[in-house]
């Protein structure tokens, strides 16, 4: 009796254990259907600012490095630099390319949406290693790029997270720096003060936006996505302004 006791149990275990199989495929295959519907009906110009953006970042980001004024500059702003240009080249990459494969498509997803973070802990390194003085800029500096990397790492585990569980982590990292803000106001000036609160309120609309989808006004050609990337372009230009200025030849 035991053994046939044990054996149903094992029959039953295997039945549940292939029934939850299937349904992870099947749960798997409705997100590539969705991917590759979503993919079929994106907007004309899906990608087409940050696919103009990224040669202009290039090359801004080679005259930020050459112009600094000293070897600690040049890595700082190289930082910034480089993870701008990540941003847009590999959201361009994402955006602009068919990808037929649900698995690269699912990995190009997780690049770009990791980017971001990367671009937060990259804006905030020079402003920690050049003008926030002391302890303080290397908290500021540990603590961004830790949540940074905290950030990516969910990325990469979790790529088809709902949009507000994304936004909420972006938005806890990128305010990480609030936390200098008096401080960089203070050994840098008001103009910085102006452009790094510019550039982060227009990273928070732009967040905003892709969380809610709204507005979205021409879903065929320029939706509620292309409004947030221009948004992101916006915000980069003022933060590269604070950075050439503040923190770069002038730090």
């Amino acid at each position: 009796m035991g053994d046939r006791i044990d054996a149903a149990r094992e029959a039953t275990g295997e039945r549940v254990e292939a029934a939850r199989v299937a349904a992870g495929e099947r749960v798997e295959a409705a997100r590539a259907a969705a991917l590759e519907i979503q993919q079929r009906v994106k907007p004309k110009l899906r990608g087409v600012i940050h696919e103009y953006s990224f040669p202009v970042s290039l090359v801004a980001g080679a005259l930020l490095v050459y112009f600094a004024s000293g070897g600690r500059e040049r890595v700082a702003v190289a930082i910034y630099a480089i993870s701008l240009s990540a941003l847009l080249g590999t959201s361009a990459l994402y955006h602009r390319v068919n990808w037929r494969r649900p698995s690269a498509r699912a990995w190009m997803r997780r690049l770009d949406h990791s980017m971001i973070f990367l671009l937060i802990a990259g804006t905030v390194t020079p402003f920690a290693l050049l003008v926030v003085p002391g302890t303080l800029g290397t908290a500021l500096l540990i603590a961004v790029w830790a949540g940074a990397l905290a950030g990516i790492f969910v990325e990469l585990v979790w790529v088809n997270s709902p949009k507000w569980v994304s936004v909420a982590v972006y938005l806890a990292v990128g305010w990480i720096g609030a936390l200098a803000f008096p401080s960089i106001v203070s050994n840098a000036g008001i103009g910085a003060g102006l452009l790094i609160a510019t550039g982060g309120i227009l990273y928070t609309i732009g967040a905003v936006v892709y969380a809610r989808q709204r507005p979205d006004p021409r879903p065929a050609v320029f939706g509620y996505h292309e409004i947030f990337h221009v948004l992101v372009v916006a915000a980069a230009i003022a933060h590269f302004t604070a950075v050439a200025i503040y923190a770069g030849p002038a730090g």
